[in-house]
């Protein structure tokens, strides 16, 4: 592995490491410097800001694989974004929290869109008047019904709650005279 994606990899594991106990908004470079032994320079050469490196940690763990593994459908691509999330829950629920220009939130938003846009078109007839609408509402309603998850103290199996999320979707095309489910 090349030594530029060994120290992303180690400054990204620091990142979930201090994640996983501390609110996003009081760690700051430093702090992810300190815990794996590097300073400064090393991190603002690989990474703009914080935000970039939460960013990065969801691009190659999540997308990069995702690519690779190219999912049947949207539902399935879904499912695992869904099992993904909950097996590095603390993280997300951390990253997620934060709001505002540069956020994960705001990138999770823009990277989820083309996602959703599919599963529209598999849904509904597609580029229908409604289209950009609905992308646009199951985005905020997916990104707060994902929060809602996964910092819920019982936090149900993934499985389950794509189920759910699969029966609003469906119940919707129904209602508005979508493709048949």
């Amino acid at each position: 592995m090349a030594e530029s994606s060994l120290t992303k990899r180690a400054l990204a594991g620091a990142m979930k490491t201090l994640m996983a106990s501390r609110p996003f908004q009081k760690i700051n470079v430093g702090d992810v410097c300190e815990l794996c032994q590097m300073n400064r320079k090393s991190f603002y050469y690989h990474f703009r800001d914080k935000y970039d490196l939460v960013n990065w940690i969801f691009q190659t763990e999540f997308i990069a694989v995702m690519q690779e593994k190219k999912p049947d459908s949207y539902w399935e691509m879904v499912e695992q974004l869904c099992a993904y999330f909950y097996e590095n829950r603390a993280f997300y629920r951390n990253a997620l929290s934060v709001e505002g220009q540069n956020s994960f939130r705001e990138y999770f938003q823009e990277v989820l869109a083309p996602v959703l846009q599919g599963l529209m078109d598999s849904e509904f007839a597609p580029n229908t008047p409604e289209s950009d609408f609905l992308v646009t509402f199951y985005s905020d309603a997916f990104t707060a019904a994902l929060i809602r998850w996964l910092s819920s103290r019982n936090c149900q199996k993934p499985g389950d709650f794509t189920a759910m999320l699969r029966l609003c979707v469906e119940a919707t095309a129904q209602k508005l005279g979508g493709k048949e489910t």
